[in-house]
């Protein structure tokens, strides 16, 4: 039987890699960073191919990877947090597996992405950036069916949650 994947999507600093690995230590599933990969591929950070090459190109990439992944089963996804950028990649995402939003105060992401200066989008005034990327991806993030808000929450608690979430639609 193929497994369904599990997607974590959610802003910059909300803890998809971090819960990833959980949930991929409780499934046994393998956990794929989609911005690790990204990287790998192209030979460079993603600070640099934001620099180099542009968001639009970055978002093709990532485009293409959606599709790869979405072709798969039994895979943890940590996704990038612009992916809801295109609605295109929530529906790959959601034929194949769960996908869950993760969502976190902007002070809760603040404190976490700080002193992270390999962010492209973060560049300049960070609460400012993190206020408006927030506004903006905000209706994109709540149009996801499963969401958690994870203020006060634990990794484990989080991923009891997700596993909940996973073992319903599996049943």
């Amino acid at each position: 039987m193929n497994k369904k994947n599990i997607v974590l999507v959610g802003f910059m600093g909300t803890g998809k890699t971090t819960l990833g690995r959980l949930l991929a230590a409780r499934t046994g599933m393998k956990l794929v960073d989609m911005d690790s990969i990204i990287e790998e591929r192209a030979g460079k950070l993603i600070s640099d191919i934001f620099a180099q090459e542009g968001e639009a190109h970055f978002r093709q990439l990532e485009r293409a990877l959606v599709q790869e992944l979405a072709a798969e089963s039994g895979l943890v996804v940590s996704t990038g947090g612009g992916i809801v950028l295109d609605p295109d990649n929530i529906a790959d995402f959601e034929r194949t597996g769960l996908v869950v939003c993760l969502l976190l105060s902007a002070e809760a992401i603040l404190e976490r992405v700080r002193h992270d200066d390999t962010r492209p989008l973060l560049s300049g005034d960070k609460v400012e950036k993190i206020r408006e990327l927030l506004e903006f991806r905000r209706p994109l993030y709540e149009a996801i069916e499963h969401r958690i808000e994870t203020d006060g929450l634990t990794p484990e608690q989080k991923a009891t949650q997700i596993m909940e979430l996973y073992n319903a639609i599996n049943s």
